[in-house]
């Protein structure tokens, strides 16, 4: 799909980014994966709050300052994963925004 993965659970004391990739517009992207096993715990974009979102900015911020790769913009996506008897499915792809 075009997207490049750069790197995998990327932990530094700002926080923890699951995936970063460069998407085909050249957009530095922060990935944070959440999975539910079930509808019980709330949805993964319930379980994520504001501080949550403000560490996960910072780390994506200290990622494009230590590691330069030439990126035109920042984002950070939430990627959601639902548990089914066949196994995890993602349900939703979608940019955290509005914090």
């Amino acid at each position: 799909m075009g997207w490049r993965i750069l790197a995998r659970r990327w932990k530094v004391s700002e926080g923890e980014l699951d995936l970063v990739a460069v998407d085909p517009l050249g957009t530095l992207v922060g990935l944070e994966v959440r999975g539910r096993r079930s509808a019980r715990t709330g949805s993964a974009l319930e379980s994520i709050d504001r501080r949550h979102v403000a560490r996960l900015r910072a780390a994506l911020v200290r990622y494009a300052i230590s590691e330069p790769v030439g990126h035109q913009a920042l984002r950070l996506d939430l990627v959601a994963l639902d548990r089914s008897a066949t196994g995890w499915r993602m349900v939703r792809h979608a940019g955290i925004d509005g914090w």
